[in-house]
Parts: C-alpha cells; structure tokens; sequence
C-alpha cells in the first residue's frame, strides 16, 4: 500500500484536474487507474490538525491537534497502528508533522499553568525537534504512531534537517549550506525582488526534499518486497509547501509572465470578514513571520512569480513520484498496490487577492486533490462529498482490517465501486488557533465551515460568515449570506447538526 502526500497543494495543481499548464504524467498515471474525488475537502486547512485526522480518522476537535501547537498525543490509534498489528512492515518517509518540532514557537505561552498534564517521558515529542539531528540521529521508540520505519524531512524550503540531513551530508553535502534560516539570509539565486521566499536554492536538485523521499521510499519498498512482507509506505513530500524554491532546472520550468492569474485576484473583498481584508492587504515584504497569512496587495507579478514556481516544485515531485511507481513495478507488486494520492490542505496563490493559508476559508485552501487507486476497480471520476478524515477507514475497509472506537471518517469503498454512491451528505472543517497565538496578529480565533448539498458556509468566532453557492458560483465571489435568510438558515441548521455530530464520545 502507497500513501503519497504532498504539502500545501491545490486541488487544481495537478494535471488530472484539469490544469493544461502543470504537467503531472505520473500523478494522472495514478488517476488513470483509479478513482479521482473531485469534492475533496480538508478537516482543517493547517498541517498538523490534518495531518493527525488522516491519521486517526477523527476530527481535530476530537484527536486534540487543533492547530501547529502541540503534538499528537503518543497514544492516539491510528490506521497504520492497525496495519502495523496485521504484520505490515510501516514506514513514513519525508515528512511527519505529527509532532510539532519545527512549529514549537508558533504560539506565545500563556503564562499560566497547563489545563492536563502530560503523562508521557519527557522528550516523547520532540522527535522532530531539527537539533536533535545534528550530531547523529535520536532513538526512536517502538513505532511512531505505527510506524516501524521512520526517515524524517522536518522542514520546507532548502532548509535541510532530520534524517535527511544526515542522507545529505552522507552524499558529500556541506553543513553550512543545509540548516539555513527561514529568512532572507539563506542563501539563494534569483530571489523575487520583493519576496524572499521565492528562489533558486544553492544545492544541486539531487539533495532536495523530493528526492529525498523518492529514494528511500524506494530503498523499503525494495527491501520489504525481499523480504516478502507486506507493506504499508507514507511517501511524505515536505513540498510544494513555501519557501517556493524548486532546486536546479525545476525553478526554470516555467516562465512567471506567463502565468495565468486566477480569475478572482483582484477581488475586493467588500462584503468579506474583515481579517480577509487585512490579509489581502498585507504584502508578504511585510510579514510578521514566515508563515503568516497575507495577500498580494495589488501585487500581479508577485502571484505569476509564486504559481510559476509552485508549479516546478509540483512538477520535481510528480518526476519523484515515478521513481517511486517504478520501484514498485520492480518489486513485482504493481497490480495488487493501493496507491493513494492527497495533500494535507491547499494555498489561496492570488485566490481572492490572498496567499498561503490559514483562516482563509475559501475552496483555495480548504480543497484538495484525491485519487484512490485500487487493483481491480478501474478509473473512475466522482463528485461524491469525500473529506480527508475518510482515507484512514478506507483503507482499513480495503485491507479487511477492523476499525477502532472513535474513527468519524467514513469508508469511500462503495464509491471506489460506483462513482454515483454517495458516503457522506456534508463535510465539516474546523479551524482554531489559540488565543495566545503571537505571529497571525488578530484572526478569528475559531472558524467552522460545512459544505452540504452543494453550498459552503463558514462561521467564524467573530460573528461574520459567508455563504457560497459552490454549483453555480465556483470562484466564490456572491455571498449569499443576506439575500437568501432562508437558505442561511438551514445552513446554520445544518452546521449545527454536525457540530453535535462530531463531539468525541470515543472511550
């Protein structure tokens, strides 16, 4: 079984969705012979609550991984602790965000004392901590959330550290050139004049990220089909997450002047929240922090700058991704391998005059691109409601192995049959970050979104909300929120329900 996943990308950035520009043949190869959810959406558009919901099967709210705060807790159930138990060899490859090392100063301290405390060793999660890395590699316990195999890619950009740190340096890499600062003084060519966070890093392409993980994902695939075992592998790609910067030829795939701009980027945002509207005036030159939200402000060419080299970042791990592919051709086990294929949230990239993510709850970030490909089954197309937490019990289902108390996500198996079943009628995403939250400025500290029959309602914790019509207005730009009260009333209603739905009663 195959789990590729990438990081912050969109669900129009591939290939089979469409997308005549990026070009994606091993990815599309996965879509040709199986089955693309073309209403995919997140349970939370930041990486680590998403990440512990494909994990678990359950909603952040319920695992207790509500923003990049905090780890998953070392207990928590997980589908590959399932196949682990069922006498799969596990591995994750490239990049876990499961425990929260490389975001452990996203949030101010409270300065009061904690609300539980931890019951595990000290030390039990700071397993991605990167220094821990830079003399030798930490111990890890039996299994990492079900893993038995654990190489680690902890951070985006040309910023090199973990086990492939360790794979760079073995490959006569320099030390100076890898754990760089996310700052405009990492060294880099071509910078965008007015952002450092596009450029072409310094290193040859092979010690990249992408390729990190397509080797060594490769290596186990090998090595479990020698020993003829069952596997289960995370191809975990930290890209095409920011710092936009693909290594060597990638950066040059495409030209930024002519990138076409999305057809909402100079939407006012009138009637929008009013964090939305600061964010869209907040040029990325005058960002707080690396990751905070923003906007283009006007800015056309700094948007063609990000999609075009967004786009040769995709298109390194597409090319990484038929290294992997052909590493299970060679083992034999290419027509009795599950392969899926997601990410953990998407990126505004000039959707609605806005970058990155983050309480932005528009289809740019809270949608993703999902294929499950199964042996037997054929390609198939669906506009079925699919959400992130459902890939856990679908495999799980295809694999025959018994689910767990707590799982919320559904098995998508009846769709994998017949494109027009339908699992789910609705599809909830939360959003929290804490109060104490020191680098995303004022930002509704709650938001809640639920896409049912058609329509997307989101509600944040300030009172203000928005209503789309995502079947006659796919961009997004005629909130529906006042003109139609009786349609905002049952969604309200609707949100509500799944609310009470979704509160954890798991033992």
């Amino acid at each position: 079984m195959l789990f590729i996943i990438t990081d912050q990308q969109r669900a129009d950035h591939v290939g089979f969705a469409g997308n005549d520009v990026v070009r994606t043949p091993h990815l599309d190869s996965i879509a040709a012979r199986g089955t693309v959810f073309d209403n995919a959406w997140v349970a939370n558009p930041v990486c680590m609550p998403n990440r512990s919901s494909i994990m678990t099967g359950r909603m952040p709210s319920a695992h207790g991984v509500i923003f990049n705060d905090r780890s998953l807790a070392w207990g928590a159930n997980t589908h590959v602790r399932q196949f682990r138990e069922a006498g799969y060899r596990t591995a994750l490859i490239g990049k876990s965000h499961l425990q929260h090392g490389m975001s452990r100063n996203a949030v101010g301290d409270t300065g009061l004392q904690a609300a539980v405390d931890s019951p595990y060793p000290a030390g039990w999660d700071t397993l991605e901590h990167a220094e821990r890395y830079f003399d030798g590699e930490p111990e890890f316990p039996d299994g990492f959330y079900g893993f038995d195999h654990v190489e680690l890619a902890i951070d985006h950009g040309s910023r090199i550290t973990g086990h492939h740190m360790r794979w760079a340096l073995e490959k006569g890499a320099s030390p100076e050139a890898l754990a760089v600062p996310y700052t405009a003084e990492c060294p880099g060519e071509r910078r965008y004049r007015d952002w450092w966070q596009i450029y072409r890093p310094t290193y040859d392409e092979e010690l990249h990220s992408s390729r990190f993980v397509a080797e060594r994902t490769a290596a186990f695939i090998a090595d479990a089909a020698r020993a003829g075992e069952p596997w289960l592998a995370w191809a975990s790609f930290p890209d095409p997450h920011h710092p936009m910067c693909p290594p060597g030829k990638w950066f040059d795939r495409h030209r930024p002047d002519e990138m076409v701009l999305p057809r909402t980027v100079d939407d006012p945002l009138d009637a929008a929240p009013e964090h939305l509207q600061r964010c869209a005036r907040l040029h990325p030159s005058r960002q707080q922090y690396w990751v905070h939200p923003c906007g283009l402000d006007g800015d056309h060419d700094l948007a063609r700058a990000a999609i075009a080299a967004t786009y040769g970042m995709v298109e390194l791990i597409d090319d990484c991704v038929g290294q992997i592919l052909a590493a299970v051709e060679r083992s034999g086990a290419h027509d009795d391998t599950i392969v899926v294929f997601t990410t953990d949230h998407g990126d505004m990239m000039g959707d609605h005059g806005l970058l990155l993510k983050g309480c932005m709850h528009y289809r740019g970030t809270l949608q993703v691109p999902m294929v499950i490909a199964s042996p037997g089954r054929g390609a198939k197309r669906t506009s079925s409601l699919a959400s992130s937490v459902d890939l856990g019990p679908t495999l799980l289902d295809l694999a025959g192995l018994a689910p767990y108390d707590g799982i919320w996500g559904v098995s998508l198996s009846p769709v994998l049959d017949d494109p027009a079943a339908s699992v789910r009628e609705s599809a909830l995403i939360e959003d929290d970050i804490p109060d104490s939250n020191r680098s995303w400025g004022d930002m509704p500290t709650k938001t809640r979104t639920l896409i049912a029959g058609g329509m997307k309602y989101t509600r944040h914790s300030t009172g203000e909300d928005q209503l789309f019509c995502l079947d006659d207005d796919p961009d997004e730009l005629t909130d529906l929120s006042t003109d139609y009260p009786t349609v905002h009333a049952a969604m309200v209603g609707l949100l509500a329900d799944a609310l009470i739905e979704a509160a954890d009663t798991a033992r």
